[in-house]
């Protein structure tokens, strides 16, 4: 029998119930600026500062995408357009 690393043990970990939230967040439309920031300080209890921090950090965790492929995908399209921008 193999042994099992510990990145081994992450990829099989589920995503905790605020990193769901925030996916879940991810995946909703937003009719004005305020909107979103308000939602998430309301429904998650941060601000939208250390959000976007967990959320970049979300894009690049294999967990997530196994999670929701769709979301984690565009979000990571949107990010890198953004970085060749720059």
């Amino acid at each position: 029998m193999g042994s099992v690393t510990v990145s081994g043990m992450e990829e099989m970990a589920e995503l905790d119930a605020r990193e769901q939230a925030i996916l879940a967040l991810e995946r909703q439309g937003w009719p004005g600026p305020g909107a979103k920031e308000r939602a998430i300080r309301e429904r998650l209890g941060l601000a939208p500062v250390r959000y976007y921090q967990l959320l970049n950090a979300l894009l690049d965790d294999e967990r997530a995408l196994a999670h929701d492929p769709v979301t984690v995908n565009r979000l990571r399209r949107v990010r890198e357009a953004r970085r060749a921008e720059r």
